[in-house]
């Protein structure tokens, strides 16, 4: 468990670094456009194509999506949750659809991936992406579609939607890497150590510039400005304590494997997306509440990864 505690404190190190570069104006929000690229268009891809061809098996794939089932409930269960609660809470108009997407949507990648790789090593990768494909599938959908409904102008808002949009969101090159590592997993072709050694580099930055754009993003929301309410606590409420709480459950009730679940427990843990701000300025939404929502989600998962530690150890 100590090793785990570390590890963890190495990952948010990495995230105080970039907050640090960013204030002496080394990073900037293009710095961190152009690191949130490499992330998902190459670092992430070759990362999952490398885990697929060289962590599991043919039998071990199939157990794998097996679990899929929880993912996919516990999300709707949330997203349910997530509107009676803005209900009973009178959540402010003009922010519910937001709220809704926040309380419901975890941010699996970018924070999801290191720290799970930080306390379950790489033979969680496939577990993480396999909640990836659910939560990213659900944000680029239905949650983006709640955004936009807190437009002021929701009738353009909805013509600027368009399901187009949504699949190439959700065909990423992450998870066309998962694939491509898919079928030469399940075909059995011997991995070339050229092809390893690349993949490996490529993969090895997935952590290190993911944490980076973190540290930006904190840093340009500026902790000074960060304005907590009611309905903020409400959103984390629902990220940190009905979310994983759901997806305990649902394991008590459908059996996956011990190391799946505590994946699953952690990812549904995590901050909310890094795009809602961006989102919700796009859809003329409530961009300050959705990006105090951020900056505070991830400040406070500081305090929290712990004590979701000390949970995930007494499960065992």
């Amino acid at each position: 468990m100590l090793d785990a505690y570390l590890n963890i404190f190495v990952i948010f190190f990495l995230m105080f670094i970039g907050y640090w570069l960013s204030y002496k104006q080394w990073f900037s929000n293009q710095i961190a456009d152009v690191f949130s690229k490499l992330v998902l268009n190459l670092a992430l891809p070759f990362s999952m194509f490398l885990n697929m061809t060289e962590k599991f098996s043919k039998s071990e794939f199939l157990n794998l999506f097996q679990g899929m089932l929880i993912p996919i409930l516990s999300m709707g269960i949330t997203f349910i949750f997530s509107l009676l609660y803005s209900k009973f809470t009178h959540v402010k108009k003009g922010r519910k659809g937001t709220f809704s997407t926040m309380f419901t949507c975890s941010n699996t990648i970018f924070i999801g991936l290191p720290i799970n790789l930080a306390i379950f090593g790489e033979i969680s990768v496939p577990y993480v992406l396999l909640y990836y494909i659910i939560n990213t599938t659900f944000f680029w959908t239905i949650g983006i579609y709640m955004i936009a409904k807190d437009s002021s102008v929701y009738e353009s808002a909805k013509v600027r939607f368009h399901p187009v949009t949504a699949l190439k969101k959700i065909i990423s090159p992450a998870i066309l890497g998962f694939v491509i590592g898919l079928i030469w997993m399940l075909l059995e072709i011997p991995l070339p150590l050229f092809l390893r050694s690349f993949s490996s580099y490529l993969g090895h930055l997935t952590t290190p510039l993911s944490m980076f754009v973190i540290g930006i993003i904190v840093y340009q929301i500026g902790i000074r400005n960060l304005r907590l309410n009611k309905d903020i606590v409400g959103v984390l409420l629902g990220r940190y304590l009905i979310s994983p709480l759901i997806v305990w459950l649902l394991g008590q009730i459908i059996q996956i494997p011990e190391m799946m679940l505590h994946v699953f427990i952690v990812q549904s843990a995590m901050p909310i997306q890094n795009s809602v701000p961006i989102l919700a300025r796009n859809y003329q939404a409530d961009e300050e509440f959705a990006a105090s929502s951020l900056g505070y989600s991830i400040l406070g998962y500081l305090f929290y990864i712990p004590l979701l530690l000390v949970f995930i150890n007494g499960l065992n």
